[in-house]
């Protein structure tokens, strides 16, 4: 038996546009706590953990309490605002017809993560979150992951320390040459390019594993 073909997504900017949702949330986190946050600015640079962005807005003794109010106040009023980007179904639907198994891998909490996928119709087959980086590589590799599909440049160092293809897509705070550099193996548009690119390719499965997997052409 040959191991299923299996795609990697990032959640944030790859499968969903989460920009609305969390400024929103960043917006109520300031009311709440009476600190400013410039929400358009936290939005436009998503792709780290959360704690990262709370440090640039809260000195150290209070970060851990606006962390936990931030993810309080997510649900309501981060997920309704997000919408899927062009093509995030179809990439999943491309991942099914060809007998693969689609495992979301992201750097935000995966109860969270998962009220996105559940608001917009996105069945994973696993969910991985609070990962980043090399935390990211290791899930890649708990989950036999082929193809990491990713828009920023930890997305793709991830997927090249993990010996798996990494594909970005430029929908991010990243740019195409900036995943490029980071070692992207190819950069599309959009996710709406990757039925077209995963149908005309074979991949070796990662180091280690079975040899006799391919992706059909």
């Amino acid at each position: 038996m040959r191991p299923p073909l299996t795609v990697g997504f990032d959640l944030d900017m790859t499968l969903l546009d989460t920009r609305p949702g969390i400024a929103a949330a960043y917006r109520a986190l300031s009311a709440q706590t009476g600190v400013p946050v410039d929400a358009d600015a936290a939005v436009a640079r998503l792709g780290p953990p959360l704690r990262e962005e709370i440090r640039r807005w809260f000195p150290p003794e209070r970060v851990d309490s606006a962390v936990a109010a931030y993810r309080a106040l997510y649900p309501r009023y981060a997920v309704q605002p997000s919408p899927p980007l062009p093509g995030a179904r179809e990439a999943i639907a491309a991942v099914r017809a060809q007998g693969g198994r689609v495992v979301v891998i992201t750097s935000k909490l995966g109860r969270l993560a998962q009220l996105h996928l559940d608001h917009c119709g996105i069945v994973a087959d696993a969910l991985v979150g609070d990962r980043f980086a090399a935390g990211k590589s290791n899930a890649l590799a708990e989950q036999d992951v082929h193809v990491y599909v990713g828009d920023h440049v930890a997305d793709m160092r991830a997927a090249r320390a993990a010996g798996v293809t990494a594909i970005g897509v430029p929908t991010g705070p990243c740019s195409a040459d900036e995943l490029r550099a980071a070692g992207a193996d190819a950069v599309l548009p959009d996710l709406t390019e990757f039925p077209g690119w995963l149908s005309a390719r074979s991949f070796d499965p990662p180091p280690g594993r079975d040899t006799g997997w391919a992706c059909p052409a």
